[in-house]
């Protein structure tokens, strides 16, 4: 059933900020919450239908729903006595819950901090501009460096992205502030502190089973900040069309706890206060729809915890002083300085959200508390809006209508039920298979022996041989119709509606698998053996796709619980009995960073869930790197680095540039593999031309030492032949001299004998003229007066 909201009943907004503070206006506020779930009759309420309706999808989602309309099904005029049948109800639905919810459960996530306050933007920008300044004087920073060891970079060179996309892609993965990171291990603490992982299974099972789930986040002195869930069949809220239920004005839930805890809660209740309260819910409990007998305690009461949002004036007066500046002093809503009233008074006002907290015995009218929230949670961004401590999602919800998966499916899980009563039934009624036994045919029977062939040994005959003795004729000769007289009865129609029921069953299966999307694949009940590996995975991913919108719904409510904690933490730091625990939890550095955040006011933080991708999409992921490694476009660190990386997109990207960069790297590893080829080929060019060189030096060289060899030799043999010759010419000079003695004696000889011979001496004086006219005597050395020429030894050769 759809519901309308009822807003008659509410009290006027447009009353003063006095008048809401006021009990009579609270006691109206809860009272209108009170009509429009529970209205005058206690049997067919707003609260009675949702708490009923939730309470059966519960049952069915476990396995026990009701069997009463079963056993009508199965009744004539509701009379069971000829069915004894097992009607505990097939836990079909419950399979399919757990399916989803531990699916989902299993899924890990990261909180992230963003500070989007004009200080942290400011910070931010600063670190992408510098990297920005670094990036376009690599090239100078690199030269002074180098030429005079100075460092003008602002960053480490090796970490600078290459260009813009790279740029981008660092400040997503690399870059973080402080402060966030100090913002990001308080929400961790927190929510590890208030067990939210228990809390977030919870909620997925009301999402998956009741289309709706709620968290509460409170603060209080002694506690501190606390994170609770919240039963969807208890919660009541103001009419939405928003599955996020951004726009509702008031939300609640109702609580049954004993008088001792509501004496406790609020210590200014009496002892008759206590009395009455006990009286009057006591009544009100029985009349109710959902009171149960059985579970009733006098000793408890119902009571309503809201939050109702309406808004407030901040009224200020200013005032002019003496030294012309203006001077605010805050008054309350009903100050309106006059016209003509000196002094240089005006009136300054602005409208903000204000969250009123309440508190009010159900079926009474004693409201337990009523008043501004103290610790109310503003983001800093907006002052004049406030969130409140209820975070509520329901992603199929249509004008209040709420859908869910379980809600799909209980018409099928009904026919399963009774299908499978059915069975039973048609079971009940199979009887085995007998045997027809003809007592006159039997009588017939002669066994030769002359007794008859009795029942009893026919029977044990045909049971352990299957054979039987029967005769054609009678003893008179005629034709006997029980010549077989034992004959086998078969009842085979039990089993066409066994498989008939087996088949219905199984549609109905199916049905529930085609409704819900969550087919064989995402359960692995009948894989087909088959049916490729990547076909199971698509199917399977389809099914992860039907159910999506529960998972993000539980995002949606732990991106609010996170975001309403980060308003928190200025709370938990300003408050002693809490501050202590949480230094020692997150740490004396962090908590500074936080302690500047809270007396600043300076931070204001984006919230946001970074889900780690699921298996199908890791595979992806690791093909893509696979195929990467394969054809070696990236490095094995690059590997390692992209699997580190939780967001699949990011990686990605992240995969896409590493690949870029090795091309490139690889590409100026091949130019510089050229230029050293080429520059080894010049060099052992110019290696070989200068061995060249020095070999014609060294021949040349050589050659010159063996000319200098052979000047040296050929001057100490010319030295060695002018001594020589020098030695042979004095020694022919001396032979000479003899001869030429030899010669004047002779003379002096001719010349005696001239005298002696005076006759002949004209005759011998003209032969001699003659001969010295034809072969004049010289004196001089034959050739061994010239250098170089070696010595004639012939003129000594024996003639």
């Amino acid at each position: 059933m759809t519901y309308t909201a009822v807003n008659n009943y509410f009290p006027s907004q447009v009353v003063s900020d006095a008048e809401k503070l006021s009990y009579d206006y609270g006691l109206k506020v809860a009272k209108a919450i009170e009509f429009e779930w529970f209205g005058n009759d206690m049997s067919h309420t707003r609260y009675d239908n949702n708490y009923r309706n939730f309470h059966e999808l519960r049952l069915y989602a476990r396995g026990e729903q009701s069997i009463k309309k079963y056993k009508d099904e199965l009744s004539i005029n509701g009379d069971l006595s000829y069915l004894n049948l097992d009607w505990k109800p097939v836990p079909i639905i419950s399979k399919f819950v757990d399916i989803v919810v531990n699916g989902i459960s299993e899924r890990t996530y990261s909180v992230k901090a963003y500070s989007q306050d004009p200080y942290g933007v400011s910070k931010r920008t600063a670190y992408m501009e510098s990297i920005i300044e670094d990036m376009r004087m690599k090239s100078f920073d690199e030269f002074t460096n180098e030429s005079f060891g100075i460092n003008l970079a602002q960053n480490e060179p090796d970490t600078l992205p290459g260009n813009e996309e790279e740029l981008a892609l660092h400040m997503q993965l690399s870059y973080k502030q402080s402060v966030e990171l100090a913002e990001e291990q308080a929400l961790n603490v927190l929510m590890d502190g208030n067990n939210y992982e228990l809390i977030r299974k919870r909620f997925y099972q009301d999402l998956t089973v009741l289309g709706i789930g709620a968290t509460k986040t409170n603060f209080t002195t002694s506690e501190g900040v606390t994170i609770d869930y919240v039963d969807p069949a208890k919660l009541v809220y103001s009419y939405t069309d928003s599955p996020y239920f951004d726009d509702i004005y008031y939300v609640g839930e109702i609580k049954t706890i004993p008088i001792n805890e509501l004496a406790k809660q609020f210590p200014h209740l009496d002892q008759s206060d206590l009395e009455e309260i006990k009286q009057t819910s006591s009544s009100y409990t029985k009349g109710n729809y959902n009171y149960n007998h059985k579970e009733h305690d006098q000793n408890k009461v119902q009571v309503l915890y809201f939050n109702y949002k309406t808004y407030m004036n901040e009224v200020y007066k200013i005032k002019e002083t003496s030294t012309g500046a203006d001077k605010a002093i805050e008054k309350d809503d009903s100050f309106n300085p006059p016209e003509n009233m000196e002094g240089g008074f005006s009136r300054l006002d602005r409208v903000i959200e204000v969250l009123y907290e309440g508190a009010m015995v159900v079926g009474t009218n004693k409201l337990l508390d009523w008043g501004m929230a103290k610790n109310m949670m503003r983001p800093k961004s907006d002052y004049t809006k406030v969130k409140m401590n209820y975070s509520i999602v329901a992603p199929r919800m249509y004008k209040g209508k709420i859908d869910s998966l379980v809600k799909r499916i209980t018409g099928f899980a009904d026919m399963i039920q009774l299908t499978h009563l059915k069975l039973q039934q048609v079971m009940s009624r199979m009887v085995p298979d007998g045997v027809y036994l003809d007592a006159d045919g039997l009588a017939e029977v002669d066994l030769g022996n002359g007794t008859n062939y009795n029942p009893q040994e026919a029977l044990n005959m045909f049971f352990q041989t299957g054979s039987v003795i029967g005769r054609s004729f009678t003893s008179e000769g005629d034709m006997n119709p029980g010549k077989v007289p034992i004959q086998e009865i078969t009842s085979g129609a039990g089993g066409q509606k066994m498989q008939a029921l087996i088949g219905n069953y199984n549609y109905y299966l199916q049905m529930i698998r085609d409704v819900t999307g969550l087919n064989e694949a995402r359960d692995g009940s009948t894989p087909d053996k088959n049916a490729l590996v990547g076909i199971q995975k698509m199917a399977a991913a389809n099914s992860n796709t039907a159910t999506r919108h529960i998972l993000q719904a539980g995002l949606f409510l732990t991106a609010e619980v996170a975001e309403a904690l980060s308003l928190r933490i200025s709370d938990i730091i300003e408050y002693s009995p809490t501050r202590d625990a949480f230094i020692q939890a997150i740490g004396s550095h962090n908590v500074a960073t936080l302690q500047e955040m809270a007396e600043l006011h300076l931070y204001d933080f984006g919230i946001f869930i970074e889900l780690e991708p699921d298996e199908e999409e890791k595979q992806l992921l690791e093909n893509n790197i696979q195929a990467a490694l394969a054809q070696q476009s990236i490095e094995l660190e690059d590997a390692i680095d992209l699997r580190m990386i939780k967001n699949v997109k990011l990686a990605n990207q992240l995969l896409k540039i590493r690949r870029k960069k090795k091309q490139e790297r690889d590409q100026e590893l091949a130019e510089r593999n050229i230029q050293a080829q080429a520059k080894a080929n010049a060099e052992a060019q110019q290696v070989a031309a200068q061995a060249e060189v020095q070999k014609q030096e060294a021949i040349t060289q050589m050659q010159t030492q063996l000319e200098q060899v052979k000047a040296e030799i050929s001057s100490n043999k010319l030295v060695q032949e002018a001594k020589l010759k020098k030695e042979l010419m004095a020694y022919e000079f001396q032979l000479n001299m003899q001869i030429k003695n030899m010669e004047n004696s002779i003379a002096d000889k001719k010349e005696t004998q001239k005298e002696d011979r005076k006759d002949q001496r004209v005759q011998l004086q003209g032969e001699e003229q003659r001969k010295s006219k034809n072969s004049a005597k010289s004196f001089e050395s034959s050739g061994n007066d010239t250098l170089g020429q070696g010595i004639d030894m012939s003129v000594f050769n024996p003639r």
